[in-house]
C-alpha cells in the first residue's frame, strides 16, 4: 500500500542521512519516478525532503530538521530506550530493535552523546547470571503464541512434582518476584491459571487459534488467585540480629519489627507449597518459625530428616511428611 511505503520511506530517511532514489526504488520494487512522487507527497505532508547532488548525494531530510518532538521529550525517549533495552535482555524482540533504531534517528546528532548518557543511567538485566538461552527461546516462543492468538501445548510439573499435559490460551507473560510466569486460560481446568515458566517444558504452538478473553491486568488477577482462601499461610518468623541487613533487603524495612534483643520479626502470607518449606530452611538456624504451629512442627521434622542424612544414619529420600500434613490438613488446588 502507498501509505505504508510513505511511512517506511520517512522512517528510513530519519535513520539515514541520505539515500539514492535508485536504492529506495529497488528496496520497494517500484520505479524511480514513483519514488519521486512519494517524496513530493511527503513534502506536502510537512516533512521537508530535498535532493543533494554530488558523489555523496541522494535524497534526505533537510539539515537541522527533525520530527516534532513535543510528542515525547528527550528524557521520555531515554526512558523508553532504557525499558526496551531491559526487555531485550530477556527475549528476542525484532520490533524492539526497530523502535530503538527509530528513536536513535529522531534524536538530533548534536544531542546524541547527552541522550546516550541519559539512556544508560539505568539498565535492568532480567536474565540470570551466566545467561539462559533456553529460557530466552521459551519466552520468545510463548510471546509469539500470544501475538498470534495460537493455542499452546506443553508439559507441566506442578509444585508436588505431578506431570501433566496442558493446552492453554496464552494471554500474558508475567515477571514477578524474579520469576517468569504465563497467565493463560487452561482448557484442562476451564479457568485462568498462572504457570511458572521454569516448570513448563516443551511449549508447542498449535495450528488452532483462540479468541482472547477479557481480562483486566491492572487488577493483577494472578494476585487474586494467589490470595485464595486455603492457598496461603500467614507465617510469623523471627530472625537473628546478625542477618538484619539480609532480612531488610528481602522483606523491606517497613515490614519488619525489631524487638529489644535485636531480633527481626516478620509476618507475611505465602503460598503453601514445597517452595515455602525450602525457603524457610535456606536460612538454617538463623530463623525460627513462631506461627503457625503445624508449619513449625513440619520444619522441625524436615530439619531432623536432613540431620539424619548428614549424620549417616539414613540415606537421601523423600520426606515422610505427607502433602496433606505440609498443607496443615488442607487440600490445595495446585496448578
Amino acid at each position: 500500500m502507498k501509505l505504508d511505503r510513505l511511512l517506511a520511506i520517512t522512517m528510513i530517511l530519519i535513520q539515514r542521512r541520505r539515500i539514492p532514489a535508485k536504492e529506495l526504488a529497488d528496496m520497494f520494487e517500484v520505479s524511480v519516478r514513483t519514488i519521486y512522487r512519494d517524496i513530493e507527497a511527503i513534502n506536502q505532508a510537512g516533512i521537508p525532503i530535498v535532493s543533494y547532488q554530488g558523489a555523496n548525494g541522494g535524497i534526505g531530510i533537510m539539515e537541522n530538521y527533525r520530527l516534532n518532538q513535543h510528542i515525547l521529550t528527550q528524557e521520555e525517549l531515554a526512558s523508553v530506550t532504557m525499558a526496551l533495552k531491559s526487555v531485550a535482555s530477556t527475549y528476542r524482540d525484532a520490533r524492539a530493535e526497530v523502535v530503538l533504531g527509530k528513536i536513535r534517528g529522531i534524536v538530533e546528532s548534536t544531542q546524541s552523546e547527552a541522550f546516550k548518557m541519559m539512556s544508560e543511567q539505568i539498565y535492568i538485566d532480567y536474565s540470570p547470571w551466566g545467561g539462559d538461552a533456553p529460557q530466552k527461546e521459551k519466552i520468545t516462543r510463548i510471546k509469539h503464541a500470544i501475538q498470534t492468538s495460537s493455542l499452546l501445548s506443553f508439559t507441566y510439573h506442578n509444585v508436588s512434582g505431578t506431570i501433566s499435559e496442558r493446552i492453554v490460551e496464552p494471554h500474558t507473560l508475567v515477571l514477578k518476584g524474579r520469576q517468569w510466569y504465563l497467565y493463560a486460560y487452561c482448557t484442562n481446568k476451564c479457568e485462568f491459571r498462572l504457570f511458572r515458566l521454569s516448570r513448563l517444558k516443551e511449549p508447542v504452538l498449535l495450528e488452532d487459534a483462540f479468541q482472547r478473553r477479557p481480562i483486566n491486568l491492572e487488577e493483577l488477577p494472578w494476585d487474586n488467585e494467589w490470595r485464595k482462601p486455603g492457598q496461603t499461610v500467614q507465617l510469623v518468623l523471627r530472625f537473628v540480629p546478625q542477618i538484619r541487613s539480609i532480612v531488610e533487603e528481602m522483606f523491606g524495612v517497613d515490614h519488619i519489627r525489631i524487638d529489644e534483643q535485636g531480633y527481626c520479626w516478620v509476618s507475611e502470607a505465602y503460598p503453601l507449597d514445597d517452595w515455602l518449606y525450602g525457603f524457610v530452611l535456606s536460612f538454617g538456624p538463623r530463623v525460627e518459625v513462631v506461627e503457625p504451629l503445624f508449619f513449625r512442627e513440619n520444619i522441625q521434622k524436615l530439619a531432623h530428616e536432613i540431620g539424619s542424612v548428614y549424620s549417616g544414619s539414613s540415606s537421601p529420600t523423600c520426606s515422610s511428611i505427607s502433602a496433606e500434613q505440609k498443607a496443615g490438613g488442607k487440600k490445595r488446588d495446585e496448578t
